[in-house]
């Protein structure tokens, strides 16, 4: 546990810097509103989510697309996955004959 009772790692952007580079900062309420970023080992964003205060976030949404996108990484592109795709299920190539077609191609578990 860390100091103040929350049991992980916390940040301030008090003056809203790091809010203003990822545009959630909120200049009227002079605050940030709640983002989540998925950098890569590159740095390159692969996926955000931007969600106002009144809605929480889906942990387990959060870990499924990150494990996706370490698959899609490990396998550099050859397979992808698609919406739902949960590690065990099967994925897709990717090629312009999949436009379209991910639903006829991909059945996921049910």
């Amino acid at each position: 546990m860390v100091p103040g009772g929350v049991p992980f790692a916390m940040l301030s952007d008090a003056g809203g810097e790091i809010g203003k580079v990822y545009g959630v900062y909120d200049e009227g309420a002079g605050v940030d509103i709640r983002g989540r970023f998925l950098i890569d080992p590159d740095g390159v964003i692969q996926a955000m989510e931007v969600m106002t205060p009144p809605v929480g976030r889906s942990i387990e949404e959060l870990i499924r697309q990150i494990i996706a996108f370490q698959h899609v990484r490990k396998t550099g592109g050859a397979e992808v996955t698609p919406a739902g795709w949960k590690p065990g299920d099967p994925t897709l190539s990717p090629g312009p004959g999949l436009v379209g077609k991910v639903w006829t191609q991909w059945k996921p578990k049910v």
